[in-house]
């Protein structure tokens, strides 16, 4: 059963100059780049749905995103402005531009792709209709893009799965880890290593989002890097590692929906 079934399906809008932006890039980047692991045609008839955290105008809408809503197991902020670089490079544009990416990788390989916002020129959507885009979409799994804003110190991964809980996750979080071992596998072929700042093996169990609360469909979040570590941020303002990390993601995506 849907947990939020009256979420819109996905944003208004078009994808504007950001996107195209993108997507001419995109095409320099597949040539310059080794060709992704996913097969052609090997996902036909599979929808992924593809969540870009937070979003360009968010810091604009503060009354908006600080509006409280249900997230399962506590009420959280409809969502917030997210990190960024210390040159100024965005949590948003970054989440972004890699969604875009990692969206046209799957979709040469066949598949439905489901973007949870189609800009970078706007605010939200909330952490409940970020779920609910998945849920009526009927995914076979989804992910959610970030970039971590972390202490300056540490860099590195690492992938965000749910616990087991009652009524909420109990029916996806076995699959929900399945896809975090898959995508940290995927992963790490950028050369990004686990994150150093949380002491573990690039995987965290967490029970206070939201998006991975309210989903009914295996879902994910990667904090692809630590945008206040000097390292990572070389990399994430790298438009050539910004395509190595869609790859790698549409990677771990496709290996977990041709195994389910």
């Amino acid at each position: 059963m849907l947990k939020r079934r009256n979420a819109l399906l996905f944003l208004a809008g078009s994808l504007g100059a950001a996107a195209l932006a993108v997507s001419l890039d995109l095409r320099a980047a597949d040539a310059a780049s080794p060709a992704s692991a996913v097969s052609p045609a090997s996902l036909r008839g599979k929808t992924i749905v593809i969540d870009p955290g937070h979003n360009g105008l968010n810091y604009r809408h503060s009354s908006e995103i600080n509006r409280l809503v249900g997230a399962g197991t506590l009420r959280k902020a409809c969502d917030t402005t997210g990190a960024e670089t210390a040159s100024g490079y965005t949590e948003a544009a970054f989440n972004f531009d890699v969604a875009l990416r990692v969206a046209a990788i799957l979709r040469r390989s066949g598949a439905r792709v489901v973007l949870t916002r189609r800009s970078n020129a706007g605010w939200g959507p909330c952490i409940t209709q970020r779920a609910a885009i998945g849920n009526r979409a009927r995914a076979a799994a989804a992910v959610s893009i970030h970039a971590d804003g972390g202490p300056s110190s540490g860099r590195g991964f690492h992938v965000i799965y749910p616990p087991s809980l009652r009524g909420l996750t109990d029916d996806i979080a076995a699959a929900s880890r399945r896809l975090a071992l898959t995508m940290r596998r995927a992963y790490l072929a950028t050369g990004v290593p686990y994150a150093t700042y949380l002491g573990g093996q690039g995987l965290s169990v967490r029970s206070d989002l939201g998006g991975l609360n309210l989903s009914d469909v295996p879902k994910v979040f990667i904090e692809t890097g630590n945008m206040r570590n000097a390292t990572d941020a070389r990399l994430q303002t790298s438009a050539g590692f910004r395509q190595r990390a869609a790859q790698a993601i549409a990677s771990g995506l496709a290996t977990f929906v041709s195994r389910s």
